[in-house]
């Protein structure tokens, strides 16, 4: 009976499986290690792009901005606590040398906007930015937090009072509050863009121009002229602008 069963070989084959399953590894091995990348753009949307002389990481604020409330799944957005981190990755890297920020955004969370921009702001590597489609409400502000900014020739840009949706208690510490966030925004881009305070309130209380609503649509080289937007351009134009402001930074300490 023993010498039947040896006669079958039944070990043989299972050495045979585990050569052939060895064979298959180096394949497997290989998509896993071309993986992190394409998970980085289909989860985040961004993607660091090396260049001759230097790489530049682009961040992209899509849709509707989320902030401390998850929004239903059928809305676009972008999530600023992705953003953040990602932020604070770029500032620790040796490699990045300058941050792209592409905006075709709704708006969104006030304080997860302004979030975002003082980030952007306070970065010690050079930033520009470029509004393709449309950078409204507190895309506004996030625009302006960057060194320079673009938008295209056929972007637009809503300026318009804080709005508030669900309940809301009716006590004045309540509008003083939203008086102090509204006045937030207002600083911050007044600081950061050549914009006056009392052209940017105009523009922000205008009820002249949207039929159901308070504030201004401004297209393309309207957001130039009056100083909110540095200059008109597309990509081309916003990536050699950066390329100078990361040569302009080489060169600060020598000088």
């Amino acid at each position: 009976m023993e010498d039947f069963t040896y006669s079958n070989s039944p070990p043989e084959k299972k050495i045979f499986a585990k050569e052939t399953k060895k064979t298959e590894q180096p394949p497997a091995a290989e998509k896993k290690e071309a993986a992190p990348l394409s998970e980085t753009v289909e989860k985040f949307g961004t993607l660091t792009l090396p260049q001759p002389d230097h790489e530049i990481f682009t961040l992209t604020i899509i849709g509707q901005i989320e902030g401390h409330l998850i929004l239903p799944p059928q809305n676009k957005t972008t999530k600023y606590e992705h953003v953040i981190p990602q932020l604070v990755a770029v500032e620790q890297s040796t490699q990045v040398e300058g941050v792209l920020v592409i905006l075709n955004t709704v708006g969104g969370d006030v304080e997860a906007g302004l979030a975002i921009a003082e980030m952007l702001n306070t970065l010690s590597k050079p930033t520009v930015s470029l509004v393709l489609g449309g950078g409204h409400s507190i895309g506004v502000v996030i625009s302006c937090g960057c060194d320079y900014a673009y938008i295209a020739e056929t972007a637009t840009m809503t300026i318009h009072p804080i709005r508030l949706t669900g309940l809301v208690v009716g006590v004045s510490q309540v509008f003083d509050y939203l008086d102090k966030m509204q006045e937030r925004i207002i600083d911050f881009v007044v600081h950061h863009s050549k914009i006056s305070r009392e052209k940017f309130k105009e523009l922000m209380f205008n009820t002249g121009q949207l039929g159901r609503d308070i504030g201004t649509v401004l297209v393309g080289h309207e957001a130039v002229d009056i100083g909110l937007i540095n200059a008109v351009g597309g990509i081309s134009a916003a990536v050699n602008k950066l390329r100078e402001l990361i040569h302009l930074r080489k060169e600060g300490p020598e000088q």
